[in-house]
């Protein structure tokens, strides 16, 4: 069943951590991937920029109604599920476990998983592509301040809120709104190389993540984190987003969205940016403590790819069904 398959980015991250466990970067390469990571990080959000059409984003963005439900789903419904998880404290985990919880609950959407099921499923593309690009855009600014709201947690490096903001602005805002503007420039080059383009966020993500674990192998992550933690983590991930798809659901019927705004809120509203998770977690937390609360994340990103693939499926078969009759007609 296409339920069942691991996505392809998931096995290489399973990849990079088993790498990252037996032959974590220690000594003289710990500052060598510092400096591959920052790259990266810029690259991968440069990238993002270039491949954002501002055609699209106007198209979609007058339906202020279903934006406003994804943004409350994303940065409201998420983050006080979160904290009512750490508030019920329904297994004894570590405190890690529970902030990395809380964390992915606070992150932006994802953009490319979104629109591919959205397009799917038959939804309405053009909206979905504005609202992940503005979840996205806005889990610049939201995601620390929310995580300097919500958790009691040092930054790998001093300072308040507002610095760390000013932080990821310039890690992940400032590239992302040079591709953007080198667009007219490089839009033809980048769409020709969507392929090459994917390749090259994969990579980048990789990088973060492996040096992410690193640290954390070199900390004993694997003395805190056993079988059946991962087992509670995945229990908890898939938890979590089957309470949220019901709401956005009933949420999407109660206020009288059609069918294609329906699966757009379905799938804008329920997921979380690896993407975006992996780089801001590099700044916002402790580099001890990164691969471990990164942790929750990365199960989470793999259960919404498979739960969200089977709804695409679903949406589109009972398309396909509801269309057969007047195809039939027409013959």
């Amino acid at each position: 069943m296409a339920i069942l398959r691991l996505d392809p980015m998931m096995v290489k991250l399973l990849i990079v951590v088993l790498l990252a466990t037996f032959l974590p970067a220690q000594g003289l390469f710990v500052p060598l991937f510092d400096w591959l990571t920052t790259a990266a990080i810029a690259l991968l959000f440069f990238m993002h920029g270039a491949k954002l059409s501002r055609e699209k984003i106007i198209a979609g963005s007058s339906h202020w109604r279903l934006h406003l439900w994804i943004l409350f789903s994303t940065f409201v419904l998420f983050p006080i599920l979160g904290l009512l998880l750490v508030w019920w404290h329904p297994v004894n985990l570590s405190d890690d476990i529970y902030t990395g919880f809380v964390y992915l609950c606070i992150l932006p959407a994802t953009v490319q998983s979104a629109i591919a099921f959205t397009s799917m499923a038959g939804g309405n593309v053009a909206a979905a592509v504005c609202s992940a690009s503005a979840s996205s855009l806005l889990g610049v600014f939201i995601s620390p301040l929310l995580v300097n709201l919500v958790m009691n947690i040092h930054s790998a490096m001093p300072g308040n809120g507002l610095e760390q903001v000013g932080r990821i602005m310039l890690q992940l805002l400032v590239p992302f709104v040079l591709g953007h503007l080198a667009r007219r420039w490089i839009g033809g080059w980048v769409e020709r190389h969507r392929g090459l383009i994917g390749k090259t966020d994969q990579s980048s993500i990789l990088l973060v993540v492996y040096s992410a674990f690193s640290e954390a192998v070199v900390n004993g992550i694997w003395h805190r984190v056993g079988v059946m933690t991962l087992v509670w983590i995945l229990a908890g991930s898939i938890a979590l987003l089957v309470i949220v798809l019901l709401i956005n659901l009933l949420a999407a019927r109660l206020f009288g969205f059609n069918r294609a705004d329906e699966i757009t809120i379905l799938f804008c509203g329920s997921k979380k940016s690896l993407a975006n998770g992996v780089p801001m977690a590099n700044i916002l937390f402790p580099a001890a403590s990164v691969g471990i609360i990164v942790l929750p994340l990365m199960i989470f990103h793999q259960v919404q790819l498979m739960v969200c693939s089977f709804i695409a499926q679903r949406y589109h078969k009972a398309q396909q069904a509801a269309q057969a009759p007047a195809a039939e007609v027409r013959k």
